[in-house]
């Protein structure tokens, strides 16, 4: 809560909830600038919460002044989300971190706690800038 949130928040309507070491929770709102063409929520708005989630819960592994990039993020969309869904919850957590390679898996869920999608993200260390 110390530092604004990235700009993609707002244009997205999700936001970093909760973090701690390699976990990291994003909440978000459904509505109509989601839609895709067919009618419901775009799948690249459940995938680009399992990216974020999943690269802060990494990012939350690291020490001061060493980043990360994404190398691959993956999803299965489990159900259809609607513009009027509601709350969304992205749950992330690290199963392995090593000296270069971070991996990590991702839950989404509506406010009853039913899935709406899972995946996996692996994550690269970069080394520290000069």
């Amino acid at each position: 809560g110390r530092l604004p949130a990235p700009p993609i928040c707002q244009g997205m309507t999700f936001r970093l909830t909760e973090v701690s070491d390699g976990r990291a929770v994003f909440t978000g709102e459904t509505g109509r600038h989601l839609l895709n063409p067919l009618g419901g929520v775009h799948g690249g708005w459940a995938l680009t919460l399992v990216d974020s989630a999943t690269g802060c819960a990494a990012f939350s592994t690291l020490p001061p002044g060493v980043a990360y990039t994404t190398v691959e993020t993956k999803a299965n969309f489990v159900r259809g989300i609607a513009h009027d869904t509601g709350l969304v919850r992205c749950e992330a957590v690290v199963l392995a971190r090593g000296r270069q390679i971070i991996t990590a898996e991702a839950k989404l869920t509506d406010a009853s706690g039913k899935l709406l999608a899972h995946g996996s993200a692996t994550m690269i260390v970069l080394p520290p800038r000069q």
